[in-house]
């Protein structure tokens, strides 16, 4: 994957487009082609770093040499709406094969039919997903039954440390529990009178990275019962999150001081952020940054971490948020059989996926490439490759409404941090009602 980028795309917009397009029933494509059949094969994507795209061309021609008869064109820097007009509008100009970055959304791709289902096309090619594809990155690619994506790389979370500002506050090692976590965050923070020079960690949901879901993920919630129906309110360990959170913020002078140091930060992409600049002694982060920070030569040493966890749940450190590239083919192509060996090739095969992962360096999707001994040896990668193993790491569930439930938390998340929901539990559960009411709509 590319460095950061927003990973919710307007859910709303994307709910409202589905449905206006009449998506339920999509055109029909075309699953009896002749795969070595001479044919040209449309792949939109994401990515549009040089590197990025370099790495990926690289991957279409190792395909083509294997597949004489198909011919890839790609188109990159392509959004989730972008990619949704066109499979909406059908016709020759339509790409056969697809990805994402947003795996919030396989569950509109997945109801509303837009994307082919994929388990067909495994079972003819003798594939077990089960064994393919660890168990947490499978899961954000189905919904429902309907397996219409596969993980196409990923990403995982941990914690970056500043070694330096460790050292000279005589703290051995990353916290691993909550309660280390504030009590280290706080002896990290330097202030200037009222003014914070240098914090911990902030926790503040707007900063960079710190969407509330993934450091949310650490104590392993269930968004959804079996029924899907929103039940936050009714886990305990929602409230735990939020009054965590809170418990780490006022340790380093509070939410307000917190916000005004944030406001100081350069763009998360620049030698200006936060954490470059020394200005954060630790900071979440998915595994792209490490590379980043080696070509950046920040001037002070660095390490990387699991993200702490609930000391009520110490025995599943080393935990994280997982999150990645999704790929699935059309359900409007005509050429679904060649789209399945290109979609096969990147996303099964595992020298490609070491290849591919060593040179945008993410996180391997499948078990077999997690454990090749060609596998980037840097000891911070390698962290997350354990992040990304670890039984207990989380992605988000998929639902028909997209990432819409991310955004309602998220915006709940903000009131909350702002002290506005005077009452925790009650706001809890009026945001249970608000994501159900959303569900409902976009069912109908």
């Amino acid at each position: 994957m590319p460095p950061p980028r927003p990973r919710i795309w307007s859910a709303a917009l994307l709910a409202t487009g589905l449905l206006l397009s009449g998506c339920a029933n999509p055109s029909v494509g075309s699953a009896d082609d002749d795969p070595k059949a001479p044919v040209t094969l449309k792949f939109w994507h994401g990515w549009s770093e040089p590197g990025e795209v370099k790495a990926l061309d690289e991957s279409i021609e190792r395909f083509e040499k294997l597949h004489r008869n198909i011919h890839v064109e790609t188109t990159g820097n392509v959004n989730d709406a972008t990619v949704n007009q066109a499979l909406r509008a059908g016709g020759d100009k339509a790409p056969d094969v697809v990805s994402s970055f947003t795996t919030n959304n396989v569950g509109q791709y997945c109801d509303s039919g837009m994307w082919a289902d994929l388990d067909p096309f495994l079972a003819k090619s003798g594939i077990d997903k089960r064994k393919v594809f660890p168990r947490t990155l499978l899961g954000y690619t189905q919904y429902e039954g309907t397996q219409c994506a596969l993980p196409l790389l990923a990403d995982a979370f941990g914690l970056y440390y500043n070694k330096d500002a460790f050292a000279e506050a005589g703290i051995e090692r990353p916290p691993r529990t909550m309660s280390e976590f504030r009590e280290v965050a706080a002896k990290l923070t330097e202030r200037d009178g009222d003014r914070i020079e240098r914090a911990g960690f902030m926790p503040n949901f707007r900063l960079y990275q710190n969407s509330p879901d993934r450091m949310f993920a650490q104590w392993g919630p269930r968004y959804f019962d079996a029924h899907g129906k929103a039940r936050l309110s009714e886990d305990p360990r929602t409230g735990q999150f939020f009054r965590t959170m809170r418990k780490l913020s006022d340790a380093q002078g509070g939410y307000q001081a917190l916000e005004r140091l944030r406001q100081s930060f350069g763009d998360e992409m620049s030698k200006q952020s936060g954490f470059m600049t020394g200005k954060l002694a630790m900071h979440l982060d998915g595994e792209w940054r490490g590379l980043m920070l080696k070509e950046a030569e920040p001037g002070f040493d660095w390490g990387v971490a699991p993200f702490p966890v609930p000391d009520d749940q110490a025995d599943t450190y080393g935990r994280g948020y997982l999150t990645g590239t999704v790929a699935g083919i059309a359900h409007s192509s005509r050429h679904q059989n060649a789209a399945w060996e290109l979609l096969k090739f990147l996303t099964t095969d595992t020298e490609q996926v070491v290849s591919f992962a060593n040179a945008i360096h993410n996180v391997p999707s499948t078990k077999a490439a997690l454990n090749s001994p060609r596998l980037d040896a840097d000891p911070s990668f390698r962290t997350f490759l354990r992040i990304a193993r670890n039984p207990h790491s989380q992605a988000l569930p998929p639902s028909t409404t997209g990432g819409q439930y991310v955004t309602a938390l998220q915006d709940f998340a903000y009131s909350v941090e702002a002290g506005r929901v005077p009452d925790l539990d009650a706001g809890l559960r009026a945001l249970d009602r608000q994501i159900d009411a959303d569900t409902l709509q976009a069912q109908e």
